[in-house]
């Protein structure tokens, strides 16, 4: 079945199908306006890419290409009145690519090498001992940077249209009308939600580098870039499947502390902003020509 996934951008929402994405910014006027993208994904052309862990690289990759890009158009649209055409206008191949590498370099560097790299010098006994005292520290940097970020009034409000987008999507799956007083009733919670899966990743982790033992340092900085991607990947999985079993109560709780964690990343939204959230996801959504009774299913990566 086709998926649709969603991101938090400034002042809007990003929504994306199998084909397209559309992406929703409330400008400085008060008007909403939207733009709108083919998707031309790799994994519809080869079937190799579609299987589990490798589909899980492939989607998180073409997410983060799409997601810098919709950052980009919500820039200009959430700091000016000009014209559509004008304010859609994204950022140049180079200054997306370099945005992109310095992200990721950033993370990397923040949750992966420096807790590795910490650990080996503090030295504790038996692999086992090492990989839980560093997944323990990537944790605790984690929900520390969360908190720490959402202290800024400007992120806040990019946590408020997290939620919004949550409680949009909520709403479509449970076959509800969408609109803002309706939507606002849901839950700013989602099992398949990205903060979650960063968490999974961070948990994955522990189990992979287990199987390594304890490496010299330099080794020890390789293994924890060159192997993110297959954790990342099944990682990948193991949100995906809570999603399609979010109502046993038994993989809930298993997978509480990654909801729990969501609290630091949405604040609730004003009835404007789910506005703008669910303009997105009806724009998507008649792209997608999937705006049906009967297909109500919704993953969401955000």
């Amino acid at each position: 079945m086709a998926t649709i996934g969603g991101q938090a951008v400034l002042e809007g929402v990003m929504m994306r199908g199998p084909s397209s994405w559309a992406v929703a910014v409330r400008r400085p006027d008060g008007r909403i306006s939207e733009v709108e993208h083919d998707v031309d994904s790799v994994a519809l052309r080869r079937r190799w890419m579609r299987l589990p862990v490798i589909r899980g690289i492939v989607a998180l990759g073409e997410s983060l290409a799409i997601g810098m890009r919709a950052l980009s158009v919500s820039a200009r649209f959430s700091v000016t009145d000009e014209g559509e055409e004008d304010a859609s206008e994204e950022l140049g191949r180079f200054a997306l690519i370099a945005s992109f590498v310095f992200a990721i370099g950033f993370s990397i560097a923040l949750f992966k090498v420096s807790p590795a790299l910490l650990t080996n010098w503090l030295n504790p006994g038996s692999t086992w001992v090492f990989v839980l005292i560093e997944g323990g520290i990537r944790i605790g940097l984690l929900v520390a940077y969360l908190a720490l970020i959402g202290l800024s009034s400007e992120l806040r409000r990019v946590f408020q249209y997290h939620a919004a987008e949550h409680k949009a999507i909520n709403a479509y799956e449970a076959g509800d009308e969408l609109t803002p007083e309706i939507t606002q009733r849901y839950s700013l919670i989602h099992p398949r939600c990205g903060t979650a899966f960063l968490l999974w990743v961070m948990v994955v982790g522990v189990f992979v580098y287990a199987l390594l033992g304890r490496p010299v340092w330099y080794w020890l900085i390789v293994s924890r870039i060159v192997l993110l991607p297959v954790i990342a990947g099944i990682a990948y999985e193991l949100i995906r499947f809570a999603g399609k079993h979010s109502g046993n109560r038994i993989l809930m709780t298993l997978l509480a502390p990654g909801l729990w964690l969501q609290r630091l990343t949405t604040r609730e939204p004003s009835l404007d902003q789910l506005e703008v959230s669910i303009r997105a996801l009806r724009k998507v959504l008649d792209l997608e020509g999937r705006e049906q009774p009967a297909d109500r299913r919704v993953e969401v990566m955000a």
